[in-house]
């Protein structure tokens, strides 16, 4: 089957994937049986909680099976971005995509170089040429989606993206291991030391006023420092279900990089007309 597999469905991952199936590509996504996304609202990994999730118009359909080709042939051809449960990491051998693109974000650096034609490394732990074929920068800044033909994004910081005066304390972290139980739904007003949720008794309190923009899934087994949520000071709910200008730009940066491969850009193209 030709098409262009990401992995990973969290919020800069299905930016791209919706910035490539406007452009008539064909997509799949793969994830974990709970994935971790924060921005849930506009993250396609929220299908394999829902079964089915809509972001911004694009449809994405949860997949049981990677084993199941023809339901991920169907589909596609009804339009809709399936949503594969794959947390053996093999689909790849059975999907043999022409473009795989890592979005997992793990930050990590990664010693595999996969089979498809063209590889794309999200971010921190990817160099060009040596565990993909480019790279893309994640971090925000002059450089944020620029396809990288030869070494390496930016390393991780550890240091959250600022929003109007607020960083590292916007983000809600995990004070022990346990699950999640919520109190606020995404999308709604918070007041200072307005109870969040709970894990293992122990309160999350919102540190400022603004909108709970994310927060994972009460089924993800929760791990002690973790990120869990994040809230946003300028207050507007509508940016929950929006998709950020940043996963925008990078979905860019991954076109580029898909487009200016000839042979792939013409393979994919054919099959997608």
């Amino acid at each position: 089957m030709k098409l262009i597999l990401i992995q990973g469905g969290g919020d800069l991952a299905s930016g791209i994937a919706y910035r490539l199936f406007q452009c008539g590509f064909h997509i799949a996504i793969t994830e974990i049986q709970a994935p971790l996304a924060v921005r849930r609202k506009v993250s396609f990994a929220q299908a394999i909680y829902d079964g089915r999730v809509t972001i911004e118009g694009v449809v994405g359909q949860r997949i049981e099976d990677y084993h199941s080709i023809g339901e991920i042939e169907r589909t596609i051809s009804n339009g809709c971005i399936p949503v594969i449960i794959d947390s053996d990491r093999k689909a790849i051998d059975l999907l043999e995509p022409i473009v795989l693109i890592d979005a997992r974000m793990s930050k990590r650096h990664r010693d595999t170089f996969p089979n498809p034609r063209l590889v794309i490394g999200l971010g921190p732990g990817f160099i060009a040429g040596e565990n993909c074929h480019v790279a893309i920068e994640t971090k925000r800044g002059h450089m944020l989606g620029r396809v990288i033909r030869s070494g390496s994004p930016e390393q991780d910081t550890g240091i959250p993206d600022r929003v109007l005066q607020y960083q590292d304390e916007r983000v809600l972290r995990a004070p022990v291991d346990g699950m999640l139980v919520l109190f606020s739904d995404i999308g709604e007003h918070l007041e200072p030391n307005q109870l969040v949720a709970e894990i293992g008794g122990e309160p999350i309190l919102a540190p400022f006023s603004g909108v709970l923009r994310g927060i994972v899934h009460p089924k993800v087994a929760i791990r002690k420092r973790m990120k869990i949520g994040d809230i946003d000071p300028r207050n507007n709910p509508i940016y929950c279900h929006l998709i950020s200008d940043k996963a925008l730009a990078i979905g860019g940066g991954v076109l580029e990089a898909i487009l200016s491969h000839t042979d792939i850009r013409t393979d994919l193209l054919v099959y997608s007309s």
